[in-house]
């Protein structure tokens, strides 16, 4: 819970660092000459519980932008929403190896500092400090230091934290050990099926009241969506878990603030909007509060456009590029998308090859001006930056193509003030991570509905999304300052045909709504489509002048559901985890 929340993190998590496991997650006990008697009280548990909380981003002094939770990585480049981008001779050779679905349980660098081996230990690690919160409030129960209720609402903070990380561990790898306070490192193993255990930890946090007094904890109604979600992905059971969105969709944020729909969609990813009714969970980032950075967006710091001699926001390093495919798919015909994939028929034109000298016109097809908000494109503005410059905005075109992130990115009037100062780059900002969104809930319930026969819930819930979408929201060309920047239509789905026509559109929908917040892959998991649908765009994708850099001969198996177990974890566990493909 890094940031403003009105919790001091920064002192706290000292505290929680003291007494955590070691790096390796099989130290399970901790090894601290601090006795854990010392915070076996009301505030030295809640120092715990903050420590646990900071790891929500995926970032601490040990890890950084390889282990975000955004999972950039993991899941949109994975799902070829976006490439790794920059250059051909920058960092991130894991990146190569996930987005070519060629990774191995010890490429592409020595096992240790691996980027699936890093990611592993963030979860663990997190589950660790989970796990010190829980005994610590035991031990303070039986000294009498805290009430049985003030325990009662640091163990369920707790647990739905643990089962949120090893949730988060599951649909990374599926064949995943359970550690809790009580779990014996030399019987540990991920031989048995650990589903069970991670719903009953997120069901704990059900229980949690909506108010929490503060905007960063878990409550009631973060806990619903959570488990809602794992019951969805682990299980498919969508009757169970459309009870809990609905519930979820009539509660309020952690700070007893109301949720719902944001008047327009760009809005909702405006720094100063980031607890805003639209986001019913964010991950809290700081800036300049003395961290150094490392409480702002440090996951995302690499995700901004590049220009050599600066004047683009944060001036580095051009990771994250939106493929072609991702940008196509905004493409409507009477307002809405081409579900049947055929937009690739007609690709949003873009400025390969133009200098920033050369005129440019903008594509004039009919487009979602969701794309907008969220791919920074030639000729459209960008926040208060002006317009996007094209060429001169992108590291290496011919490398990873012509386009930029957007939704993370601060405005130019922001700087210095949502924006760490005197960093290497001003790309650690507050921007917290919308780990749930309003429309995230209301697509979910929609999906729930169609699998469980209500499609015309399911449409209306869509409708609700796509009406907010309609809205240009002030793109405009210039010297004019009123025609619209792009031929952008949208429209309302009528009645679904049947079922695969709803799962279709609720499938489309998801992606033009989520696109770049980490969420691609593990819906295509969760679909059951990830092999067919990911070579169909891969194979689009080669096309691109650029992609013959980025993706050579590479292709979707069975295998790449999920990521292999690092074997660096195989080794140390003695052998007791076992590989899971």
């Amino acid at each position: 819970m890094k940031g403003k929340p009105n919790i001091s993190l920064v002192i706290f998590s000292l505290f929680a660092v003291l007494i955590s496991c070691s790096r390796d997650f099989l130290d399970i006990k901790p090894k601290s000459v601090l006795d854990s008697n010392v915070l076996a009280n009301a505030k030295g548990i809640d120092a715990l519980l903050i420590g646990a909380y900071s790891m929500l981003d995926g970032v601490s002094a040990q890890f950084g932008w390889e282990t975000a939770s955004t999972n950039w990585v993991f899941a949109d480049i994975r799902g070829l929403i976006a490439n790794k981008g920059s250059d051909a001779g920058d960092s991130g050779n894991d990146i190569n190896f996930i987005q070519t679905f060629s990774e191995t349980a010890t490429s592409p660098f020595e096992a240790g500092t691996s980027w699936l081996n890093l990611k592993w230990k963030e979860i663990y690690e997190a589950i660790s400090r989970c796990n010190s919160a829980i005994e610590v409030t035991n031990l303070a129960l039986r000294k009498g230091t805290i009430s049985s209720n003030q325990a009662e609402l640091f163990l369920m903070q707790a647990r739905a934290l643990r089962g949120w990380f090893h949730f988060e561990a599951w649909r990374m790898w599926q064949k995943i050990p359970f550690v809790d306070e009580n779990t014996d490192q030399d019987t540990l193993t991920n031989k048995f099926d650990v589903r069970n255990r991670i719903i009953a930890d997120l069901q704990d946090g059900t229980a949690l009241p909506d108010n929490m007094g503060q905007i960063g904890r878990f409550n009631g109604t973060v806990s619903k969506v959570l488990l809602a979600k794992a019951m969805m992905q682990m299980y498919h059971d969508y009757a169970s878990a459309l009870k809990l969105l609905q519930a979820a969709k009539n509660g309020t944020k952690p700070n007893g603030a109301a949720i719902g729909l944001a008047p327009t969609f760009g809005e909702i990813f405006d720094i100063e909007n980031r607890n805003g009714i639209e986001a019913v969970y964010t991950v809290q980032y700081s800036v300049n509060d003395g961290s150094g950075g490392w409480n702002g967006g440090w996951g995302e710091v690499l995700n901004f456009p590049y220009k050599g001699n600066g004047g683009s926001p944060a001036g580095c390093c051009g990771f994250f590029q939106p493929t072609q495919e991702f940008v196509n798919s905004f493409r409507t015909s009477d307002g809405l998308p081409l579900i049947d994939y055929s937009y690739n028929n007609f690709p949003v034109k873009n400025d390969l090859g133009y200098s920033p000298s050369q005129p440019f016109t903008e594509d004039d097809g009919t487009l979602d001006p969701r794309l907008d908000w969220t791919v920074g494109r030639r000729g459209i503005p960008y926040w208060d930056w002006g317009f996007h410059s094209g060429r001169d905005w992108i590291r290496d075109q011919n490398y990873g193509g012509p386009y930029s992130p957007k939704k993370q990115v601060y405005k130019k009037s922001q700087e210095g003030q949502y924006t760490e100062v005197g960093n290497w780059t001003s790309g650690f900002t507050a921007n917290g991570y919308r780990m749930i969104r309003f429309a995230d809930i209301l697509l979910l319930i929609a999906e729930c509905q169609i699998e469980t026969g209500d499609l015309e819930g399911a449409r209306m819930n869509i409708n609700q999304v796509r009406s907010r979408a309609a809205n240009p929201e002030g793109f405009v060309k210039e010297p004019d300052g009123v025609t619209p920047a792009a031929n952008y239509v949208v429209s309302q789905y009528p009645a679904f045909s049947d079922v695969n026509q709803a799962r279709l559109a609720l499938r489309m929908e998801r992606k033009l709504e989520l696109g770049m917040e980490g969420h691609r892959w593990f819906d295509l998991n969760r679909w059951g489509i990830t092999v067919e649908e990911l070579n169909r765009a891969l194979n689009y994708e080669k096309l691109m002048p650029w992609s013959r850099n980025l993706y050579g001969n590479a292709f979707v198996g069975p295998e790449d559901v999920t990521y292999p177990i690092p074997k660096y974890q195989i080794d140390i566990s003695n052998k007791r985890l076992v590989q899971n493909r």
